[in-house]
């Protein structure tokens, strides 16, 4: 761990030497870098909503750190499923195109805004970022900056955050996860099911159901407790094993699964709503698929929440943090979630690495539901010959899909 922690330490010193020294030199001696001539970087770009050939790499104007505000050089930045969402104009209240897509990323401090306390330039980072992570520089407030523990790689400072937050907070600060407590959660194979199967393993005597694609089960067997075909009659199946269901359900999925999720609950149980990736079936939006899924949706009554003792709730990060204004609070499960993988309790899952310009390839994985544990755009990786001129396969060709994929 020693000789990471020195080998990482030299990374950054070569890191700021390139990319900053220059900078640093027109600083004056205030210690702040401040912008100089105007400078371009690369960042992917979404320039209308739709499908995948909305996306490209291109030059952009290289933001400079306003007050309150560090600037970061990404090395790594995470890829969600509601980037896919964002992509297609599949959420509320939309931002306005042309924009730069990503809400998470690690990197190198390289700048700091007026009154910026607590960091330094060299810092190894990561940030949440209300949009723009996907590109070589971010500029972003300094309460969604955390500090790196030394072992941890950018590649897993960019899968940390958006994942283990939003799946401890929806564990212990919705449901009030407790030892010998259940828990149902969906796509047990990606980013958050992942972090929630860890996260569960640290309380005592909690028994984790697990959904996911059927060619994840080999993968993942060992992170729940009971794995069960994202497509078979999980309901039957969760209830032949326990009779009076589970004390959480973890829903991301939306649409028919919001009544099964109900009708697991033990009294006194919690449902959480979390995401409705059902909404998401082709390439660009489909307002068929959303009025399905809603349609599908079970009319709650709260008479009946009352006379069965539930407890439905919902849960989002991004709004908590950007529009809720309840960075505090984050910081402090960010501190609790830093202690856990420093205990070695916890550890990012890595699905996969990709360049930049290989985006529209990583985003299809997380469409075709192809990921175990977090897609990674490597900010410095160079696109794979191979990786360019893969045409997306079928679901039936999942198998051969995924031995493509290995060599991105």
């Amino acid at each position: 761990m020693a000789k990471e922690g020195a080998q990482r330490a030299e990374e950054t010193e070569q890191m700021i030497e390139k990319d900053g020294g220059r900078e640093a030199a027109e600083g004056g001696a205030g210690g702040s870098l401040r912008a100089g001539d105007a400078k371009e970087m690369r960042a992917v770009v979404l320039s209308a909503f739709g499908g995948l050939n909305k996306l490209r790499v291109s030059k952009k104007a290289m933001p400079e750190p306003q007050e309150g505000e560090l600037k970061i050089r990404v090395k790594a930045c995470g890829l969600n499923f509601i980037d896919l969402m964002v992509r297609q104009g599949n959420i509320d209240n939309p931002p306005k195109t042309p924009l730069v897509p990503g809400f998470e990323c690690s990197g190198i401090v390289e700048a700091l805004g007026d009154s910026v306390k607590g960091f330094e330039i060299g810092d190894r980072v990561m940030a949440f970022v209300n949009y723009n992570a996907w590109a070589e520089v971010v500029c972003t407030p300094v309460e969604f900056v955390y500090k790196i523990p030394d072992d941890m790689s950018f590649s897993e400072a960019a899968a940390f955050p958006m994942n283990f937050v939003t799946a401890y907070m929806m564990l212990f600060e919705v449901a009030n996860l407790r030892e010998g407590m259940s828990v149902l959660v969906h796509s047990a194979g990606g980013g958050v099911g992942q972090a929630v199967a860890q996260l569960c393993s640290t309380i005592p005597n909690v028994t984790v159901f697990g959904t996911a694609s059927s060619f994840k089960h080999e993968a993942i067997k060992n992170s729940v407790t009971h794995l069960f075909d994202r497509n078979a009659d999980y309901v039957q199946e969760v209830k032949r094993i326990s009779t009076d269901g589970v004390d959480i359900v973890l829903d991301c999925l939306c649409g028919e699964n919001t009544g099964k999720g109900l009708s697991l609950l033990k009294p006194l149980g919690t449902y959480i709503l979390y995401g409705s990736s059902n909404m998401v079936t082709g390439e660009t939006k489909s307002f068929f698929s959303f009025a399905k899924s809603w349609w599908q949706v079970e009319k709650v009554n709260p008479i009946k929440l009352y006379e069965e003792n539930k407890v439905i709730a919902g849960f989002s990060l991004l709004n908590l943090l950007f529009k809720q204004n309840r960075g505090g609070l984050v910081k402090g499960v960010m501190d609790k979630l830093l202690n856990l993988y420093n205990s070695k309790k916890i550890k990012p899952v890595v699905d996969s690495l990709w360049a930049l310009e290989e985006v529209k390839e990583a985003m299809q994985r997380i469409h075709d539901r192809g990921n175990i544990g977090k897609l990674i755009l490597d900010v410095e990786k160079a696109p794979t010959p191979l990786a360019a001129n893969i045409k997306v396969l079928s679901d039936s060709h999942s198998k051969v899909r995924n031995s493509v994929y290995w060599f991105s």
